[in-house]
């Protein structure tokens, strides 16, 4: 039977430092590792390598972005390699940009864990490496503006955490972590409860201190939105002019309420949208449809 080895107390205050919970991740960890041994062992390694060989091994960058991740990094390689028979050494900084063949962490460790470890190191590496990277290019575009690109909850199940962090290293905002944490009133409740001021009234019944935010597709309902007391007010499929006038309304009856433009944006416009005077952009693809960035793990030297 496999053994899984419990996280170092290093390794758990980087991820809380990180805002990840160290007892979530692990066992996100194990399933994944689970997962690849089918019950089973790893035949390659064990068949190809001596058991007490140890290695050191380095992941780089194969292509230009962001990292995010590399706590994660640790935690893998310490749930299947033990803490007490790896080491390992972080090369750069989570958010840090990194260019084709820059080394992120160095690892020492049993030879056969190590490549048992590698495949789910990797696969979260990478994903969240390119949640990060993309994330930059919008953070990008709207450097010297006032918004902020922002995250949704088109998150992959299980991994929310973790991408929402990914986001942030890419200089991007996060949303609301669930359902519980902000109400977010959409045109299905507003219809449901029949008006955006009784939707509004009725969280507000539930839960007074919860923050809401309503959706409105108009100027008029937007109106309605501020008039009803929402903190912010998600502006969606609005053209620049029409978010340049939300704008000018939001900033007669009340400044303090945000304004988040949603619904077809794109990396390319993001600077015209942002110009407009809007506080945020709500982008999805952040973490639905981010493309992974490339890493590897190379042995480098058989101790």
């Amino acid at each position: 039977m496999f053994v899984f080895h419990p996280l170092s107390e290093t390794t758990r205050r980087h991820l809380l430092d990180a805002g990840l919970d160290p007892d979530a991740l692990s066992g996100l960890i194990r399933h994944a590792i689970a997962e690849d041994l089918m019950g089973g062992i790893d035949v390659t390694s064990t068949a190809t390598i001596p058991a007490e060989q140890r290695s050191i091994a380095t992941f780089g960058a194969r292509e230009a972005g962001v990292v995010a991740g590399l706590p994660v990094v640790a935690a893998v390689v310490e749930t299947v390699c033990g803490d007490t028979a790896s080491e390992l050494k972080y090369l750069v900084r989570d958010a840090s940009r990194v260019e084709p063949g820059t080394k992120v962490v160095a690892v020492t460790a049993p030879t056969r864990l190590m490549l048992t470890a590698e495949r789910t190191a990797l696969n979260l590496l990478c994903h969240l490496s390119g949640v990060a990277s993309l994330t930059r290019k919008w953070a990008d575009a709207l450097e010297g503006t006032s918004a902020s690109v922002r995250d949704t909850r088109k998150t992959t199940p299980g991994l929310r955490a973790l991408e929402k962090y990914a986001v942030r290293c890419g200089g991007g905002v996060n949303h609301r972590m669930g359902l519980s944490d902000m109400a977010l009133v959409k045109d299905n409740h507003v219809a449901a409860a029949g008006g955006v001021v009784e939707a509004y009234t009725r969280v507000k019944a539930l839960e007074a201190s919860i923050p809401v935010q309503i959706e409105v597709d108009s100027v008029d309902v937007m109106r309605l939105a501020i008039d009803a007391g929402a903190d912010d007010v998600l502006i969606d499929n609005f053209t620049p002019d029409q978010m340049r006038e939300a704008v000018r309304v939001r900033n007669e009856m009340n400044p303090n309420v945000r304004l988040e433009a949603s619904g077809g944006l794109t990396v390319d416009t993001a600077r015209q949208v942002a110009e407009t005077g809007v506080d945020l952009i709500a982008v999805g693809e952040l973490t639905h449809s981010a493309r992974v960035l490339d890493f590897g793990l190379d042995l480098q030297e058989v101790l």
